[in-house]
């Protein structure tokens, strides 16, 4: 079943001669719904499809443009947070099991993260690939999930195409979204607790280092982070939350709905999808 509603987008006067863009009012339809709750919408590039989590059913659901929400997998441990490289092979956080894996385009599940230095991982929440294969993850704890943690921090990981994984951060906040540039140089990561967005420069190698605050005091706890082509970061939290890449708010969206994260994608990667709880939105903004 699907459906529209209009919300409104307020745009906040700020002189941005080199990102100026016209937001108006958008019009979200209701993709799917009657979920428990959603999380991790990716977009296949390769297959033309959208690929989201309902967490607390354990399945992985799939919707390919004129047809009906199927499930892609059931018995999916958890899922939350997915992203697709640039082989069409989808990566996805399992926070049952604690781990990170990798699904081939035959269907065979690969585990690539499931421990740091002999303790089992938190719960990865959010994951992002760079075009050359590089992974970022995001592995915080949140109920009943701390109660069982094996680390005494949360962290964000970087798992190369080649080699063992690495710590990129810890903290004592809950790191959850994590996005990068349109260039991949750039490292975005949402925190929680911190109510914050860090950032690092990553480099020919997929390190990342020089990290700092790029948005403080955000209001509502920020989760998932979508990057637009002109490196706009559009950030779940109290709404929608858009950031250019100088981290300077240029918009924001009022949203009935609380928002877990959210991905650009359709064929010509100009469609906003939005899991929100229950929900799978979708929304054509000015911007690809």
């Amino acid at each position: 079943m699907t459906g529209s509603v209009r919300l409104s987008f307020a745009a906040l006067a700020l002189a941005l001669p080199v990102l100026a863009q016209t937001f108006g009012e958008l019009r979200f339809d209701r993709l799917a719904q009657g979920y428990r709750f959603t999380e991790g919408p990716a977009w296949s590039k390769e297959g033309g499809y959208l690929i989201f989590s309902d967490t607390p059913s354990d399945r992985l659901l799939k919707w390919v443009p004129g047809s009906e929400t199927t499930v892609y997998r059931s018995d999916a441990h958890g899922p939350a947070g997915n992203a697709f490289d640039a082989q069409g092979r989808l990566y996805t956080c399992e926070t049952r099991t604690r781990r990170v894996t990798r699904t081939d385009k035959n269907g065979r599940i690969e585990v690539l993260a499931e421990s740091w230095e002999g303790k089992k991982l938190n719960a990865p929440s959010q994951i992002v690939v760079a075009r050359n294969g590089h992974a970022y993850f995001t592995d915080p704890a949140f109920g009943e999930q701390s109660d069982r943690r094996e680390l005494d921090f949360h962290g964000v990981f970087h798992i190369p195409p080649r080699g063992p994984m690495t710590l990129v951060a810890k903290f004592a906040g809950r790191p959850r979204g994590i996005a990068l540039s349109p260039n991949g140089r750039t490292l975005y990561v949402s925190n929680a607790d911190d109510h914050n967005i860090r950032s690092w420069e990553v480099d020919r190698n997929g390190e990342a280092a020089g990290e700092r605050v790029l948005v403080a005091k955000i209001e509502g706890a920020p989760g998932g982070i979508a990057v637009d082509a002109q490196g706009n970061l559009w950030v779940a939290a109290k709404g929608i939350a858009v950031f250019n890449p100088e981290g300077k708010r240029v918009h924001s969206i009022d949203m009935s709905e609380v928002v877990s994260s959210l991905t650009f994608g359709d064929a010509d990667m100009k469609t906003l999808f939005l899991a929100a709880r229950a929900m799978v939105l979708r929304a054509r903004p000015d911007t690809p």
